[in-house]
């Protein structure tokens, strides 16, 4: 089965974010690492795997992007994330890979094992994270922000799988979360007094998490959890652009 990718590349700072800067370009995702910008990095992975379709890319001014035409199909990004993706996935449908344009380390392989891993759970949605162990492991000089539940310490790998359409009920969710992210008390009656309790107190677990989103949603999700620890490294800040150029350095 074939499916296609959307890559987040909007930036809602543009040529003000710290990265555009110190490439002195418009967009984050267009800073180069190595000489590559980190979105042609991106999508230079997608094409080496085969059951891609069509890699679609969401950013602020498309006409930026035209140059790769007719590798990718563009997108003109919304206000937020949430919004970019709610708007692709009515162009794109389903089975559908979202990433981001700052996954400059994105291999194949870790894709491959997420899709797999996705289609196996037979889900609505699934979201790519790496154990804090693993990440440990692998990359011991980075700082990642962890989630940390009752059974498990992640970082999120930028990596989404939306299995069937009843994924739009949990992006309409993310949406409504980030309408409300500096008010503390409505995310709270979003989600559930209870639920927030059990997180502040260790007390909640990824199943939890997946059967509380259920509950609102009525859509089926799942944490995958991913088997190398670079899988959780993106370009956020400089500190991780560094990062990510000895990385990249080294394996050349």
């Amino acid at each position: 089965m074939t499916f296609s990718v959307l890559i987040l590349a909007g930036s809602r700072d543009g040529e003000r974010d710290p990265l555009a800067r110190l490439g002195n370009v418009s967009h984050k995702a267009l800073l180069p690492i190595n000489g590559i910008p980190m979105l042609e990095r991106v999508i230079q992975t997608l094409e080496q795997i085969p059951a891609i379709k069509d890699i679609w890319v969401s950013i602020e001014q498309p006409e930026c992007l035209a140059y790769l035409e007719p590798r990718i199909r563009i997108l003109k990004a919304e206000p937020s994330p949430s919004e970019s993706v709610a708007a692709a996935l009515e162009k794109i449908g389903a089975p559908c890979l979202i990433t981001t344009a700052d996954h400059a380390l994105l291999r194949p392989e870790w894709v491959e094992e997420f899709v797999a891993k996705s289609r196996a759970t037979q889900s609505d949605l699934t979201a790519g994270i790496a154990a804090a162990e693993t990440i440990g492991r692998d990359v011991p000089n980075t700082k990642r922000t962890y989630i940390r539940l009752s059974d498990i310490s992640f970082s999120g790998c930028n990596l989404f799988w939306v299995g069937t359409p009843k994924a739009k009920a949990v992006v309409a969710l993310w949406r409504k979360l980030q309408q409300h992210r500096k008010k503390p008390l409505r995310m709270a009656m979003l989600l559930g007094l209870p639920t927030i309790l059990r997180a502040v107190i260790r007390r909640l677990s990824s199943h939890g998490v997946e059967k509380r989103i259920e509950a609102i949603t009525k859509a089926r999700v799942r944490l995958i959890t991913l088997s190398h620890g670079l899988a959780a490294v993106d370009v956020d800040k400089p500190a991780d652009y560094e990062l990510v150029t000895k990385i990249l350095q080294s394996n050349s």
